[in-house]
């Protein structure tokens, strides 16, 4: 679209100017809040100011605080930082701006254990969206103890408030884009996909979108406990007290040092305290994942979840972890056993099931199949028959170590492999035919609401992308399944349950 004059939309706040790039339309850093900063911080999101004139959107807009991440996990990780105020801004990739289109809608909620990440990660790149028909948006939002920060004196959940605040602005402003309000569909990969699961048991959130996908993430609740200890840490660290007015008044440098040192022991596979989305009362009333187990929350919102083969890999291999664990041995085992919460015959089970397999691996699935792959198979079977859609990602990184780990599938979804953001995890010659299978199925599951396999029923379909063509398996992790229903010793409400199929 050469010399074709730059397009511009109206927004209720103001009109934007973006940018015809790779046949589409993109406008990048358009604020839905306003700068979340002095008399705002560790407050709920407000409206942006309207503006005079046309704003330009052009470029990426300023991205949340957050710490840069270690030297290890930046080899594999992008997260571009750009300063300012105005952090809570979004992006939008259309093939059509201007109304009357109606044509479906994506939400992309990024990841970064709600402390990193932002919508500029080049990964992220929504034109193959745009390309093949849907309305792609990125959004950033609050991160770390300015978004999740848990303190006497600030409601909770400010970062998960400024995803709703995005959607309000979906609801109110993506017709003038081309897209449909009524066909969004809100998709995240870990904590993304934590937030997604939050959405989907949030009241302030029900009607915003239409299906959702959760991608190496389940819903899910942190103890409230467990985030005040970080802020507590960070005010001892600080010396000052564990409040939302002395924090606020705090230097934002000094505070994301503060972060950063307290947070390096915490990881999914490890545990330790960090941040998370809490039960509130108010924009979250109960636990994501119980409130979806009982079946009253969001009934008619179509699901996509997954995850990764060897999600442990990119939580282990940077630093030398993996190889500590294998060392460690029975140590890591009985470590894993209280991580999860279960008995010694989950552990022996899961050790029978991999003969052969090392301490590392064995710790790194049973953590995941807690967190994530089990949390999953309950959602599923609580829903609605032909509601839920499960896959598997399997295709291993030609770096060494990584197999299918945490984050690999990225590239594939967004159809973006043949950037050097994504070759960091994939490597070299990542295939384009699984990034043609991949990405339509997100392009038909935002447009339909059918990814392209069979929805999940009593024969548990799994749909497996990376071994071989692209298959659906059936119940390829009902005998670790069968191991968390048999355990008796794992506190009441932990263990899945079997519920009547409505």
């Amino acid at each position: 679209m050469s010399g074709q004059t730059n397009p511009v939309v109206s927004t209720p706040h103001g009109a934007v100017r973006g940018r015809y790039e790779h046949g589409v339309a993109v406008f990048r850093g358009i604020p839905y809040a306003a700068p979340p900063f002095g008399p705002r911080r560790f407050r709920p999101p407000v409206p942006p100011e309207p503006w005079e004139g046309v704003r330009d959107a052009g470029s990426f807009g300023p991205t949340a605080p957050k710490p840069p991440y270690s030297e290890a996990f930046a080899r594999y990780l992008s997260d571009p930082a750009i300063p300012g105020d105005d952090c809570l801004n979004l992006n939008v990739w259309t093939p059509e701006p201007g109304p009357g289109a109606r044509l479906p809608v994506l939400v992309w909620l990024h990841g970064g254990a709600l402390t990193r990440g932002s919508s500029a990660v080049p990964v992220y790149d929504g034109r193959t969206f745009a390309r093949d028909g849907v309305v792609c948006v990125s959004i950033n939002y609050r991160l770390g103890v300015e978004g999740y920060g848990l303190f006497p004196d600030a409601p909770a959940n400010a970062g998960l408030r400024d995803q709703i605040a995005a959607l309000e602005w979906v609801r109110d402003s993506i017709a003038a884009f081309g897209g449909d309000p009524g066909r969004v569909t809100v998709a995240g990969q870990s904590a993304g996909a934590i937030s997604t699961g939050a959405l989907l048991a949030s009241p302030r959130a029900q009607g915003l979108f239409r299906r959702a996908v959760l991608q190496s993430g389940a819903p899910e609740a942190s103890d409230r406990d467990k985030v005040r200890r970080m802020v507590r840490r960070m005010a001892s660290r600080l010396k000052i007290p564990a409040t939302a007015e002395a924090f606020a008044a705090a230097d934002r440098d000094q505070l994301l040092r503060a972060q950063a040192e307290v947070g390096r022991f915490s990881s999914p596979v490890l545990g330790g305290p960090g941040f998370g989305i809490v039960v509130d009362g108010d924009v979250l009333p109960r636990d994501p994942l119980e409130a979806l187990l009982d079946g009253g929350t969001a009934p008619g919102v179509d699901l996509m979840m997954g995850w990764t083969r060897d999600e442990y890999r990119l939580w282990l291999v940077p630093g030398g972890l993996l190889e500590r664990v294998d060392r460690l041995g029975a140590v890591a085992l009985a470590g894993a056993r209280a991580r999860c919460h279960c008995g010694n015959e989950v552990v022996r089970g899961y050790r029978a099931l991999r003969p052969g397999a090392g301490a590392a691996e064995t710790v790194g699935q049973l953590v995941t199949d807690h967190l994530l792959r089990i949390p999953m198979h309950r959602t599923a079977d609580a829903r609605p028959t032909g509601s839920s859609y499960l896959y598997e990602f399997a295709w291993p990184s030609n770096l060494p170590g990584l197999g299918a780990c945490h984050a690999l599938e990225l590239g594939f979804v967004f159809d973006s492999g043949d950037g050097p953001d994504a070759r960091r995890l994939a490597g070299e010659g990542a295939p384009q035919e699984l990034a043609d299978a991949m990405h339509g199925a997100w392009v038909r599951f935002a447009e339909t609401g059918d990814p392209g396999w069979p929805a999940w029923d009593a024969t548990h379909p799994v749909h497996v992308f990376g071994d071989g063509a692209p298959h659906t398996a059936h119940g390829p992790l009902d005998a670790e399944y069968d191991l968390w229903k048999a355990d008796v010793t794992a506190p009441r409400g932990t263990r899945p349950r079997r519920l009547v199929r409505r």
